[in-house]
């Protein structure tokens, strides 16, 4: 089994039998597990992060009409499908960890309409995996009682990134 079939096994375990687990027990008595696209090895990335020099804070909007402030930390440079592609990098204050919520072709249709997000670890020698298979949805995607960051305008890519979590097939699109 790969790191990612481990990654992905294991969440459906947390989702199925974990108390914290964003579904209600209702779902989680009939839960058989998220649902993802194949593995895409063109859509994992090492970057070097263009680190602004002077981090701003930004406004986050959530789901549930509140803001939360994140620091603009990098730029990260990408190519998806020959084309360059930019999303901003952020830093959570009270966390201390870097942030990637963002939007792509597929949000709406076959991935969560708000966005997805993706965790990326720092490394040693400051370059970052930029790996998309490991895209998940948002709890508020499952359960309306959270409050999820809502990827900003800058955050919106025009490309379809079919990697990571992804709508059940039979879903309606929300």
């Amino acid at each position: 089994m790969s790191e990612l079939e481990e990654f992905r096994a294991a969440k459906d375990i947390f989702f199925r039998d974990d108390p914290q687990s964003p579904l209600l027990s209702s779902a989680r008595r009939e839960f058989t597990g998220l649902a993802y696209y194949p593995p895409q090895p063109l859509l994992s990335f090492v970057v070097i992060p263009e680190v602004f020099e002077e981090p701003e804070t930004l406004e986050m909007q959530t789901s549930d009409g509140q803001v939360r402030e994140y620091q603009r930390w990098a730029a990260l440079h990408f190519l998806v499908e020959m084309t360059a592609q930019t999303l901003t990098l952020y830093r959570d204050p009270e966390m201390g960890h870097l942030f990637l919520p963002f939007r792509d072709a597929t949000s709406g249709t076959e991935t969560y309409g708000a966005g997805r997000y993706l965790d990326v670890p720092e490394t040693e020698d400051g370059r970052l995996l930029l790996d998309f298979n490991y895209a998940y949805h948002p709890y508020c995607a499952y359960n309306e009682n959270y409050s999820c960051p809502i990827p900003p305008p800058e955050n919106r890519l025009p490309v379809a990134i079919r990697a990571g979590e992804r709508l059940p097939e039979d879903a309606p699109a929300h």
